[in-house]
This record gives C-alpha cells, structure tokens and sequence, in this order.
C-alpha cells in the first residue's frame, strides 16, 4: 500500500539497531552469535514450572499497575539483604515491562525540551533516542580504554542550570568496568543542592566480579534521594525474553514516574512476576549468580589465551571487551563484519555506543553461553 502520509519524524537519524544488523550477519554467514547479550543455556525449570503453576492457578489477567505487591516485596526484601537499605514496598517500587520501559519512563516523567542530560559514553543505545523524543539534548562524556573511568573534573565541567538529568550505568554495558565507592561519592557531591536527577542503570547488579562491591546509588542517601534505580529480572536469571524489570524511587519521584508508566503499559505479565516472586523468596536463587557468571568468564579468558585478541579486564556484566589493534587497522564495524564472515563468530564493535562514532579498535564479545559454545568460539578466534 502507498500511503500519502507524510510523517514528521520525532527520531530523524535513527537506525536499525547494532543487534538486529549484527544477528543478520550472524545468520547470513552462520557464524557464532557472541554479539547479542543472551544466554543460550536453560532458564531454572524451578522458575518455569513456578510461571506455569500461576498460569494454571488462573492469574492471566491484568497485574496490579504498580505490580503483583508480592514481588515489590521480595525486591524490597532483596534490597534490605544486599544492600542494607529501606524502601517501601507499596509506593517506592514499581514493575516493568522490561528494563528498557523502566529507563523510559524514567526519562519521559523529567526530561522536558531544551533540558540537557549528561550521559556516559559508551552508552546503551535506548538512552540518547529517549531523549531526543522529549527534545533535550544529550551531553556525553566519554570513557575511554582501557579502563573506562570517569573524569570527574571534566564531568563537573558540564553540568550547567540546564542539567536535568545524569544517566549512569553500572556494571557497565558494554565496557564491563564498575563504578567504585569513590565515583559514586563523587556524584553525590557534584549533585548535592541541585535539582538534578539521576537514572541508574543497574540491570547486572548481580553480575560482578572478582570480589568487588555493586555500589548501587541507593548506598548513598543523597544519590538514593534523587534517583530512579532501574533493576531487570530478565539478566539475572537467564530470561531476557520475559521483559519483567522494576523501578526503585522515592516516593514523590515514584508518584510521577507511575503516571508515566500507567499510560504506556499499564502492567506487566502477571504470571511471570508471581512466579519470579515466588523464586526469590529463596535468596540462594539469586545471590550465587555473581560466581556463576564469573567461571564462564574465567573460563573464556583461558580459551582464549592464545589468540591475537586482548582482553580488558571484565569487571561484571557477561560481556568481555577485546582489543584487536594488534590484528588489524579496519574499522570496528569493518572488522566484526569481517570476523562473521571469515572466521564465523559474530560480535558488537564498540563505537556503536559513542555518539561521535570513536573508535578505538575494541569490540564486545557475549561471553553468556554454553561451555561448548564458548570452545567453538575460541577455537575460531584463536586461529586468527
């Protein structure tokens, strides 16, 4: 059908995203998908016999707005255990259909036009489209190879009376680096007496390695009171697909945010936030992931001793960052196209995630797979 209409387009230089381009290049040549971040190995079938059992008990109706009041509990609970902090359950926490809505709605309930928001490069790439669609401008500050720490003297350089809003993400995807004790202490202080906000992007909280800390916002009172703290089920426990997030806030930034959310989704899958609930409420079925996670690395880093590639050292998330200067000068993009063809292993060139396209020769591999897979991987890689 050729339609007349034409359409004034709220996101002019949008593209299709790095996963969908890099999925069919993965299929085209048949290579090894290592580029989207997904587990390939089986979810719980406690987890999914608890879903099932709340779908057969018939609660396939709609959810509460806010979400099953059972499950803003358990992370409440959750919260209390790993962090030692208080928030309630019923007006401080919200369910979301994923992290990304959570982040969304998060930045529709501040952002107005003309505001600026400081976003930290390399940056997941729902943030800057969010923010165009509410027409305020993205400021970035860029992290750099290869430790990917922030600059707090150039970061307080940029904020300005037109600062509405700081997105940070930690454990960070797609750098793997982890905010410390002292970064957050810095925010803290470079926000204290603004009317800043700040989003958190806190989905791989429970994915962090090598004995560090997750230093969450909500460990710092005055961040905690002016942040909205986003969480994903989906990364925890091997279900990306299901789309179940929350949203941690005080309660007058929650008030807002639920106005936003109510008229965007309304709520959530039923069943699969009771079942979540249910699994949480046994501790042990989160707080191991962390160790989990940090094998499948330690093991990928060792397949992958002698390849060409070099590791940066991953902190937490399920990604590990390699450099290949040493193999080629191509392009990130040229090069990830390049090693799906020719060696069948498909990955995610870094400067997809700067907004000036910097490139500095790194790509990011999806190290969240089978023992087999990773062997098929590094056995292709290292033979570069």
């Amino acid at each position: 059908m050729d339609s007349k209409i034409k359409i004034n387009s709220k996101l002019p230089n949008a593209v299709t995203t790095i996963f969908t381009e890099m999925n069919k290049v993965a299929q085209e040549y048949q290579a090894l998908n290592l580029a989207q971040g997904f587990p390939d190995f089986e979810v719980s079938k406690k987890l999914i016999s608890l879903v099932s059992s709340y779908m057969e008990k018939g609660f396939n109706q709609y959810a509460p707005m806010q979400g099953a009041l059972r499950l803003r509990q358990v992370v409440s609970n959750s919260f209390k255990l790993m962090h030692h902090v208080d928030y309630d359950a019923v007006n401080e926490i919200t369910i979301t259909s994923g992290a990304t809505q959570a982040i969304y709605t998060a930045i529709a309930t501040v952002v107005r036009p003309g505001d600026e928001v400081i976003v930290v490069e390399p940056a997941f790439d729902i943030y800057h489209p969010a923010i165009e669609m509410y027409g305020a401008v993205s400021v970035p500050i860029k992290l750099k190879a290869p430790e990917y720490r922030i600059d707090w003297n150039e970061f307080a350089g940029l904020i300005t009376e037109k600062t509405s809003m700081i997105i940070i993400n930690t454990p960070h995807n797609p750098t793997s680096a982890v905010f410390l004790e002292e970064d957050m202490l810095q925010l803290q202080q470079l926000t204290n007496g603004t009317n800043i906000t700040v989003v958190s992007d806190e989905v791989y909280e429970h994915i962090i390695f090598d004995g560090l800390q997750h230093q969450s916002v909500c460990r710092f009172p005055q961040l905690a009171a002016r942040s909205f703290l986003i969480g994903s089920f989906g990364k925890t426990f091997h279900v990306t697909g299901w789309k179940v997030g929350f949203c941690i806030a005080p309660e007058k930034m929650m008030h807002e945010f639920r106005k936003i959310h109510q008229n965007v989704v309304f709520a959530g899958n039923h069943p699969m936030q009771l079942g979540i609930a249910e699994y949480m409420e046994e501790p042990e079925n989160y707080i191991h992931v962390s160790e989990f996670y940090q094998q499948k690395r330690d093991y990928f880093i060792n397949l992958m001793q002698g390849s060409r590639l070099k590791p940066i050292t991953s902190h937490g998330t399920y990604f590990q960052m390699f450099s290949y200067s040493e193999i080629s000068d191509m392009s990130d993009m040229e090069f990830v196209v390049w090693l799906a063809r020719e060696h069948k292993v498909a990955a995610i060139p870094l400067s997809y995630f700067y907004s000036d396209k910097f490139d500095e020769k790194c790509i990011r591999i999806c190290f969240a797979k089978n023992d087999k897979t990773l062997i098929e991987a590094a056995e292709k890689l290292c033979k570069i």
